[in-house]
């Protein structure tokens, strides 16, 4: 199988590329396009590495390829750096709504955490504010083209500092004005969700949709926290889910395991795994498999009935697009139209939108892919 420039191939005779897809987990900070930074970062007097395109893209590869979340993260720096004005913020977020279009997405949630964006005076509800004014642009150039496209808020707190359940107010504020669930993210390991109960309890109380980055730079016990702390309708990455799983040995083609707790009751209860392929590769989240998108255990969850999604995380850190990720999961794997409409399905299941729009998603799901 051959991936194009573009990050595209056919499957079964149909370009991924066209075909009608969900993105759960796709960073904000973490999909601006390296021109943009360039511009934003010589309008704000900020340095950058590399002052052309193609060598700033680079420089974010080599510098996410270490195998460490803690030296993945530290990129978010330059980002956040040029985000720090509502003109910034409204232009990154209708371009976020502009490269999902181009990728073929039809609906997707976007996170971000307004705390990290106040540098320039900003308070939380103008930063929130600029950057529903960006996805509502995005939105209504991608309609007059012709292209439907529906885009929430995902508002995070960072879970190494103390503002969670201001956050959580913010988040709660907004529901109707553009903000559809709450996260927490950062440094994982030794910032479990317990740590931010207070904020989750706000949250449980007012009914408000919760995922939450767990099982990625910590194991089991983390996404045991999500789930019990967090009360967490989705679990952001969860791989290492798969610690929780003993393989017991194979009777012919069918491979004998043994579920812990953990692991059965987030596949009993079809809870969604917003698995990142290409990001799991680089923050080391995938380490105890191997170095390879065919070592992810992508594979082995998805045929024990977890309810997979496939995701971006970071399209400036990973160089990539949903396109490209479902591209790499098929050259792995071998997976058919029939697997990735799978994948778009459990997506549309676990969006955070009420039913009714959730099974339009999954009509749109079924046309695209077959017709």
């Amino acid at each position: 199988m051959s991936i194009d420039a573009n990050g595209d191939v056919a499957v079964d005779g149909v370009s991924l590329r066209s075909l009608p897809k969900i993105s759960l987990h796709d960073h904000l900070d973490g999909a601006l396009r390296p021109e943009t930074i360039i511009e934003l970062a010589d309008d704000a007097g900020a340095p950058v590495p590399e002052s052309d395109p193609d060598a700033l893209a680079d420089w974010f590869a080599k510098q996410c390829d270490g195998g460490s979340l803690g030296e993945y993260l530290k990129t978010f720096d330059l980002t956040t750096s040029v985000m720090q004005s509502a003109d910034a913020l409204r232009r990154v977020a209708r371009e976020f709504v502009e490269d999902l279009v181009d990728d073929g997405v039809v609906y997707g949630e976007m996170r971000w955490a307004p705390e990290q964006h106040l540098a320039g005076g900003l308070s939380l509800e103008q930063a929130v504010e600029a950057v529903q004014e960006g996805i509502e642009e995005g939105e209504d150039a991608a309609d007059s083209d012709g292209h439907g496209i529906r885009v929430g808020q995902l508002i995070t707190a960072m879970r190494h500092t103390d503002r969670s359940r201001e956050i959580a107010e913010i988040a709660v504020a907004f529901r109707d004005r553009g903000v559809v669930g709450f996260d927490i993210a950062g440094p994982e390991d030794g910032f479990p969700p317990s740590r931010h109960r207070a904020a989750f309890d706000y949250l449980a109380e007012n009914l408000f949709p919760v995922t939450v980055h767990a099982g990625e730079a910590a194991g089991v016990e983390s996404i045991r926290s999500a789930l019990l702390d967090g009360r967490a309708l989705r679990l952001g990455h969860g791989v290492r889910i798969a610690q929780d799983l003993r393989i017991m040995g194979a009777d012919g083609d069918a491979v004998q395991v043994r579920f812990g707790d953990v692991a059965r009751w987030v596949r009993d209860r079809e809870i969604p795994l917003e698995l990142s392929p290409s990001s799991n590769l680089q923050t080391g989240a995938v380490a105890a498999w191997g170095s390879d998108i065919a070592d992810h255990p992508f594979d082995l969850l998805y045929q024990l009935g977890f309810s997979v999604t496939v995701n971006v995380d970071n399209r400036t850190m990973s160089a990539t697009s949903l396109t490209r990720e479902l591209a790499l999961l098929v050259d792995a794997f071998g997976y058919g139209l029939d697997d990735l409409e799978a994948f778009q399905f459990n997506a549309a299941s676990g969006a955070f939108l009420p039913v009714e729009e959730r099974e339009e998603l999954v009509e749109i799901i079924a046309e695209g892919f077959r017709g």
